[in-house]
């Protein structure tokens, strides 16, 4: 049989396939070795997380009720402002011209009503002068001295002076009336004069300037803002948003820490003042507004500085608490294998399942609620009481299942009745079924061969132990 390339290339390539699979099979699968954490006694604090922004209690914007070309600026960024100082002026000719203007024209109104007073006072003259002639023609025309035609006429002229009167009194009215309109105008080409110097509302610290000098300022749509004054900067507040899961948690009074990224060293404190219900949503996200009072007396937190606020809604002191990683970990084994575990320890065989566990994640934060925390029950060695810190809530307990390596190195599940968590940590309130102590070591992940994956521990992963 001839070999030709192709065929020899082809037969070194099953051979080394062959090869491959007969060594993975020999070699067979390696130990397994467990990453373990031990359980521990200390202080668990459940906290609520957010983001928010620094702000002053008092923020005023000042603005420009009229329209005009900024000529001076008193003020500055930073300044120290009390209430009615001057801290700039809109240029005033054109206002000094209307006012002027509207000064003129209310003198000619006044004239004008000068003008009408002397018109009916000559019309009421004329009428009394026609109304006495009228009645010394009636008196002759009785005695027929006068014809009737002479009486018509005196009579004719007494109504026209009559009627004189009343157009007189009219125009003396309207005259009246121009001249309040002038006084108006006058006031208000005033007031605009006035409003070209602006002064400041409330004692503050000037925040932002939004103008410069020679800048024009239209005030004919919306009123532009000239400055920002916060009105004291040593008192001031925190705007957290607040996840709508977590707000259910915060009370007024409650105490706040927070940090900023300007002092990553310290952490600052304050209260919880309210929950504001106007909620707000981004991307299908709802948070609400916590505010936080807090002093600033040394002026070292500005407006607009982001603030990472940590809220304490519960906390347990001296209580035996169990790694997350330990109330994740499930163990490969065959189902059988798991109930006949389950069985030995007197865990119920429903306890535990994946579809339970993925439903009671330590991860999640329990709501709490107002009503006081029972004592802690601790393992019968060495577990003790935990003494409740005055601010804690009742936490909503959840029935867990984790596994201790034994001394020689086989798995015991622990049915276990969990409390708060800070996300590493998640307190143990009750044992259930099985002993758990301090000291144990609770499996948190398995490693196998080379090819396992490692699963952390919170702090990071002990030595593997080798079954």
């Amino acid at each position: 049989m001839k070999f030709t390339k192709k065929r020899i290339l082809v037969i070194i390539l099953l051979v080394a396939a062959v090869g491959i699979f007969a060594a993975f099979n020999l070699r067979g699968k390696g130990p397994v070795q467990y990453y373990t954490a031990p359980v521990e006694t200390g202080e668990i604090k459940q906290v609520v997380e957010a983001t928010g922004t620094i702000n002053a209690v008092i923020t005023v914007q000042v603005g420009s009720q009229v329209s005009g070309t900024i000529s001076k600026l008193y003020v500055d960024f930073n300044s120290h402002v009390k209430k009615g100082q001057l801290i700039a002026q809109i240029d005033p000719p054109l206002f000094e011209g209307a006012l002027s203007q509207a000064r003129a024209d209310l003198e000619n109104a006044r004239a004008n009503l000068a003008v009408a007073v002397a018109n009916t006072a000559k019309a009421r003259a004329s009428e009394v002068q026609t109304k006495a002639d009228y009645e010394r023609n009636l008196g002759l025309s009785k005695q027929g001295v006068i014809s009737q035609q002479s009486l018509d006429v005196a009579k004719a002229n007494a109504d026209s002076a009559a009627a004189q009167v009343t157009a007189a009194l009219a125009q003396e009215t309207q005259a009246r009336a121009q001249v309040q309109q002038k006084e108006a105008a006058v006031q208000v080409a005033q007031t605009n004069l006035d409003y070209t110097v602006i002064h400041a509302p409330i004692d503050g610290t000037v925040v932002a300037r939004n103008v410069d000098v020679g800048q024009t300022v239209a005030a004919s749509l919306q009123a532009p803002t000239l400055f920002t004054i916060a009105q004291d900067l040593t008192k001031m507040q925190v705007y957290a948003k607040t996840d709508e899961s977590d707000v259910g948690q915060i009370r007024s009074g409650q105490k706040v820490t927070f940090k900023v990224d300007a002092y990553p060293r310290e952490t600052f404190s304050g209260t919880v003042s309210q929950v504001r219900m106007n909620s707000t949503v981004v991307q299908n996200v709802v948070t609400y507004d916590t505010i936080i009072d807090f002093d600033n007396p040394e002026l070292k937190l500005f407006p607009g500085m982001t603030a990472y606020v940590s809220i304490p809604v519960a906390t347990a002191a001296n209580v035996l608490k169990v790694p997350n990683g330990a109330l994740r970990y499930k163990p490969d084994l065959p189902p059988e294998e798991i109930r006949a575990l389950y069985q030995k320890s007197g865990i119920p065989e429903n306890t535990g399942s994946r579809k339970n566990a993925a439903a009671s994640q330590a991860e999640s934060v329990p709501p709490p609620t107002t009503a006081p925390r029972p004592q802690t029950i601790g393992s019968k060695k060495g577990g003790g009481s935990s003494p409740i810190a005055p601010e804690s809530q009742t936490p909503r307990y959840d029935s867990q299942v984790v596994w201790k390596l034994a001394p020689d190195k086989s798995l015991q599940p622990v049915r276990i009745k969990t409390g708060i968590t800070d996300h590493t940590y998640t307190e143990v309130i009750q044992n259930l079924n099985g002993e758990l102590k301090v000291g144990d070591e609770l499996v948190t992940g398995v490693a196998q061969g080379r090819a396992s994956a490692t699963a952390p521990r919170p702090g990071g992963p002990t030595a593997p132990r080798t079954r």
